[in-house]
């Protein structure tokens, strides 16, 4: 309880640091902020003329929306991924370019860290909402979905900064760690149905049956991926505008709050040392 009402009397300098994140970022552009939709935008694109006009891959139509724009499917899980992977990137650097502040001021830590998933919040939120009107204008009825669209944006916030929290610290005292979590990354990502339906590979489970002989199947091991949960509840909310999969919600919930907690727990036990070993 002490820790946490240390953090919560550093809420000053953590709104401070995320805004100076945010205002730094854009600073001296002439789009600003229009620019945090520049990458997903550019992907969005690339995938699309690969994956939906050379290998045809075609997601399931929007159920009960009817919507069938692999465009908008394919941002509807690009977004939250572009998401999660800067914030990681971000966080694992924080201590280390904020190495002078931490060796010559006392402060709560991990306000570093959580400035930069504060910040990487504040670009999605923007990058959300033109998602939002683009689903809308193309059909989708969106708008009841949105509170819990929110919740799911927290809950995934809260995984992300347990990952970045956890790398922080490895990065610190293992400088290869920024260069190894960038390689993770893209095999994380295309392991995960972002840029193509997971019908595809349900095909090739159903061809290949149980692995090594026994019941489990490819889809299987594709379900432990935490991310392949998170990006299926995005879909059906806003892709497909329905009620989520309870037991995947319930997934995500447990994997949100289980990567926080043992973030902040790793973080706590690692912060007095930090100042040195940086």
């Amino acid at each position: 309880m002490g820790y946490i009402n240390e953090v919560i009397s550093s809420r000053e300098l953590l709104v401070n640091l995320t805004m100076r994140e945010v205002k730094g970022k854009y600073k001296r552009t002439v789009f600003g902020q229009l620019w945090s939709l520049a990458n997903p935008l550019a992907a969005m694109l690339i995938y699309t003329f690969v994956f939906a006009f050379i290998f045809k891959a075609h997601p399931d139509r929007g159920n009960p929306s009817g919507l069938d724009v692999f465009a908008l499917w394919l941002l509807c899980g690009l977004l939250p991924w572009t998401f999660l992977a800067t914030t990681i990137n971000a966080g694992l650097g924080s201590l280390i370019a904020n190495a002078g502040l931490v060796q010559k001021v006392y402060f709560s830590r991990i306000v570093l860290p959580l400035s930069n998933v504060a910040a990487s919040g504040y670009n999605w939120l923007f990058e959300m909402g033109v998602l939002v009107v683009a689903l809308s204008i193309a059909g989708a009825f969106v708008l009841p979905w949105l509170p819990l669209v929110v919740v799911l944006m927290v809950l995934l916030a809260l995984f992300a900064a347990g990952i970045a929290l956890m790398l922080a610290v490895a990065n610190v005292y293992f400088r290869d760690t920024q260069n190894f979590v960038g390689i993770l990354l893209q095999i994380w990502m295309y392991l995960t149905p972002i840029i193509y339906p997971l019908n595809l590979v349900q095909d090739q489970s159903d061809r290949i049956g149980g692995l090594f002989g026994t019941s489990i199947t490819l889809v299987d091991v594709f379900r432990l991926n935490p991310m392949e949960n998170f990006v299926d509840v995005f879909r059906q909310l806003l892709y497909d505008n329905r009620w989520p999969n309870a037991s995947t919600f319930l997934v995500c919930t447990l994997w949100a709050f289980g990567s926080f907690i043992v973030g902040v727990w790793v973080f706590r036990r690692n912060e007095k040392n930090l100042a040195e070993a940086l």
